[in-house]
């Protein structure tokens, strides 16, 4: 009887003042919602990368984040993150790769990016598998499969300048580096340095991934508030 009671004071209290009810009452249900949003995916981007499948610990069951990114692991991450395989461009003969033969796991991987176009290979058909990527590489390439923003020069040139070193940027690479900044991609050293000449590492690489991946989550719904005059006659 007591609860009854309570649970009535409160709906008169609540009908008593609707519009801050009804505030306080949003506000708490998107507090919830965001609440439950941050719980259910994990924080770390090495663990959310892995759990993607779009990266994977070494056989020891290592991450390695300071390792280095090759060419052959890097066409391998792009089509599981993209899912190149699925474009039609994939189905193309395959490319004759004197350095990657068909027994090298990444095979399929290279051919796939090589007929979807999202990496190229060099004179001689060579692909240079083991060769390391700079973070300028990794980024166009990495931008080069999300879809490349035809920014005008005046808008990627305000873009990099926020970084110190923008001027260290290939300028091949500007337009590509500019749409993954924008889109809040890259990360920077601790006095915002982009470092685009430096190795990409694994733990470089994990961290674009994730900011992506945090892009292709569906946001959380916010629950809706019944308004205060639904019930009235």
């Amino acid at each position: 009887m007591r609860q009854l009671l309570s649970t009535l004071s409160l709906v008169a209290l609540l009908q008593s003042f609707p519009d801050v009810a009804i505030s306080r009452g949003r506000l708490a249900l998107r507090a919830i919602a965001l609440e439950q949003a941050n719980t259910e995916q994990p924080s770390d981007p090495i663990t959310q990368v892995v759990a993607a499948k779009f990266m994977s610990n070494a056989p020891d069951g290592n991450f390695y984040p300071q390792r280095f990114v090759s060419r052959a692991e890097l066409a391998s991450i792009m089509v599981k993150a993209f899912r190149l395989d699925k474009r039609q461009a994939a189905t193309k003969e395959n490319f004759k790769v004197a350095d990657v033969s068909p027994s090298n796991p990444a095979f399929n991987d290279v051919q796939i990016v090589l007929k979807t176009d999202i990496m190229k290979g060099y004179r001689g058909n060579l692909f240079f598998p083991n060769q390391r990527v700079t973070k300028a590489e990794a980024l166009a390439i990495f931008a080069q499969a999300y879809g490349v923003f035809q920014f005008p020069d005046e808008t990627v040139n305000e873009i990099l300048a926020s970084y110190p070193d923008a001027a260290s940027i290939p300028a091949w690479a500007r337009k590509a580096l500019a749409t993954a900044a924008s889109e809040g991609f890259v990360n920077t050293d601790r006095q915002g340095n982009l470092s685009p000449l430096q190795p990409m590492t694994r733990g470089d690489m994990a961290f674009v991934l994730s900011q992506y991946l945090q892009r292709q989550q569906p946001q959380p719904q916010t629950p809706e508030v019944p308004d205060a005059s639904e019930g009235e006659s």
